[in-house]
């Protein structure tokens, strides 16, 4: 099962199937949901998991309101890489949420069985927001392939 994360301000509640279900369907009922969120591309995205069987993530939360959403990419994979995604509402950005979001998960990858280090590789280069949350977390740009930038945060020491 996945774990409730937690860090200063906000607290990141796993997403269940049937709350996902309900996103996709556009029924918000059963959520406490902030300006401008869903996006489509998390409605998209989880939409695809359910009929995949994909990995729901966890919905941002800062005082039981859904800002945002975050999740990782499949796992920990054959490298050890575990890959982050998030997204926050347009109107709680430019505040450090996505910085929280991002050392949340830090802490959560450095749990998880074969991990070596974290990813995050579709960060479009023009998402300066973005770039800047992942740089305060201690990430470097790895390389850039196309629109993106690939970031990956420092090796676990030892490997």
């Amino acid at each position: 099962m996945t774990p409730q994360l937690r860090s200063d301000r906000l607290v990141l509640v796993p997403v269940t199937p049937a709350t996902a279900r309900a996103v996709v369907d556009g029924d918000l009922s059963g959520l406490r949901a902030g300006a401008e969120w869903p996006s489509a591309e998390l409605v998209e995205g989880l939409s695809a998991a359910l009929e995949h069987g994909g990995g729901l993530g966890w919905f941002v939360t800062l005082d039981g309101v859904v800002i945002g959403d975050c999740g990782v990419h499949g796992g920990v994979d054959a490298d050890g890489d575990v890959e982050i995604g998030y997204g926050i509402a347009a109107p709680y950005r430019r505040r450090g949420y996505a910085t929280e979001v991002i050392g949340a998960l830090i802490r959560w990858a450095g749990e998880q069985p074969g991990f070596r280090r974290v990813v995050a590789r579709r960060v479009l280069a023009d998402n300066v927001g973005s770039r800047r949350a992942l740089e305060r977390s201690g990430f470097t740009v790895e390389e850039t392939l196309g629109p993106y930038v690939v970031y990956a945060y420092p090796t676990r020491e030892g490997d």
